[in-house]
């Protein structure tokens, strides 16, 4: 490289003249770590950069736990193809059917669970590191608006249903005084949706909710691979990444400190949750109680397998009298997808996974320190963006679930899909868990719940397509609605709000 300096010429001018300049090395020390991991290749266009991007680029790799790294490589990509435990159907006695649930049970696991709440034992997890990409959007995926007539947000509606809850445990168990609720909503984004996440939050005054019950963390990355371990390079200066997957809640609640913030709170029961499920009930009192009532470590809400071709994972014990854990469906032989379990008529994998869970916090500690050291992480091909263009490539995550194998004992809590699962992953005119199915879901729902309360409806097309929306500050799950709609005609679609 060749740059201009400066000397003085005949008669004292200044003259310019070009000098070679010794091109900058990239720092030997750095070089040899990389070696020792296989990834000295980082530095192939080194020649190429300029003095700016050399520096962000030793920065970044500084940056990174290499150790970490290569122990997580190593162990994924030794993991694939080996052979894993066979799996059997999850024990009738480790479910909570709805028809087996009777309306004592289902009373005493609501105020059980509120009167958990009033003692201020439950924090809620959101897992929201996504971005709404198949929605059409680039904000965060809480920040879409499926088109009900209120025009909410997710975070909205959710943030509602968690002033219903603190409302609900309040009148409750207070006993005639008012005392305030609260509550905890630790949120966890990633490197690309925290800040607008942040700023959505604060431009709508937390919807509600004081700002200090609302703690954001931001989830780790991991570097893209190829399929012989090498990183991928987005740039000539950067290494490609991305979300360590929703299991990376575990090593993120470690590294930011909120396990311990969690238990300084007296926090001793955590509701976590994705996103991107309208029906969602947060801080559900009912699944709380069932929780507590029966004294695990780890639950989650399930629903029934629609068809055994169903793209859902599903609940599994991995060998003989082996831990629960899920299975996706890619994973799971056709054979036994289709099965039938012949003295109940079901599906034999019939329990769903749809990424409602319930943990103890001493659980999460455990979890926190036992995924880390396994150092498994699934290996999801993708193709990612590159200094080549697009390439085929491996990205490392971690999923929720993996941490239920860890678990000395786990509930399953079956929910109707009807009533609690509206995902919303694709943009309209897909075939499935769109926008506008979501919000036919909802306002379904909330039609019925109107109706049961004595209300009616007029609307101006057919019912099918229609139906009306229910503010969760009105009615959690269906409740106290009587004094708002019996006797009542409602013009639908419509929202019908306090």
């Amino acid at each position: 490289m060749r740059e201009p300096t400066a000397t003085e010429g005949e008669n004292g001018a200044v003259v310019a003249v070009t000098a070679t300049s010794a091109v900058a090395s990239p720092p030997q020390a750095l070089v040899e770590r990389l070696k020792d991991y296989g990834q000295e290749d980082v530095f192939a266009l080194w020649d190429e950069l300029s003095p700016d991007e050399r520096d962000l680029l030793v920065k970044e790799i500084e940056s990174l736990d290499l150790p970490r790294i290569d122990r997580i490589i190593r162990c994924s990509l030794r993991s694939q193809g080996l052979p894993v435990a066979a799996i059997e159907p999850v024990p009738e006695n480790c479910v909570s059917t709805v028809e087996e649930r009777t309306m004592e049970d289902r009373e005493k696991w609501w105020n059980m669970g509120l009167k958990a709440i009033y003692e201020g034992k439950l924090a809620v997890v959101l897992l929201s590191g996504g971005q709404g990409t198949r929605l059409g959007s680039s904000d965060p995926k809480g920040c879409f608006n499926i088109g009900l007539p209120s025009g909410k947000s997710l975070f909205q509606i959710q943030a509602e249903k968690i002033l219903c809850v603190q409302r609900l445990a309040s009148q409750t168990m207070s006993e005639g005084t008012t005392r305030s609720i609260t509550v905890h909503w630790y949120i966890m984004t990633s490197p690309f949706t925290d800040e607008p996440t942040r700023k959505f939050f604060s431009s709508h005054k937390y919807f509600g909710l004081e700002p200090d019950q609302v703690t954001f963390f931001q989830q780790g990355t991991l570097p893209c691979i190829s399929k012989d371990g090498k990183f991928i390079m987005e740039t000539p200066f950067g290494v490609a990444k991305a979300p360590d997957g929703n299991g990376g809640v575990y090593a993120a609640l470690k590294c930011s400190r909120l396990l311990e913030d969690m238990a300084s709170r007296g926090v001793k029961y955590v509701d976590c949750y994705g996103v991107d499920n309208v029906l969602v009930r947060v801080a559900d009192p009912t699944f709380l109680g069932y929780f507590i009532d029966k004294g695990v470590a780890s639950a989650a809400k399930v629903v029934r397998k629609a068809y055994p071709q169903e793209k859902v994972g599903v609940f599994v014990r991995r060998g003989k009298g082996g831990p629960l854990t899920v299975v996706e469906y890619s994973e799971l032989d056709q054979s036994l997808a289709s099965a039938i379990n012949q003295v109940t008529g079901r599906l034999r994998f019939c329990w769903s996974n749809v990424c409602l869970h319930m943990f103890t916090v001493d659980f999460l500690n455990q979890v926190a320190n036992g995924l880390e050291k396994e150092s498994v992480y699934h290996l999801a091909e993708k193709k990612i963006a590159s200094v080549n263009g697009l390439t085929t490539g491996l990205k490392l995550e971690q999923f929720i679930f993996d941490s239920f194998p860890y678990a000395p004992s786990t509930a399953l809590f079956e929910v109707l899909r009807e009533e609690e699962f509206a995902p919303v992953k694709n943009a309209n005119g897909s075939s499935f868990d769109t926008p506008e199915s979501a919000r036919l879901l909802v306002m379904r729902l909330h039609t019925r719940w109107v109706i049961a309360a004595g209300g009616f409806l007029t609307h101006s097309v057919p019912l099918y397509a229609t139906g009306v929306e229910v503010s969760p500050l009105c009615s959690y799950a269906g409740e106290n609605l009587e004094p708002i709609c019996r006797g009542r005609t409602f013009h639908a679609p419509c929202e019908i709000s306090l």
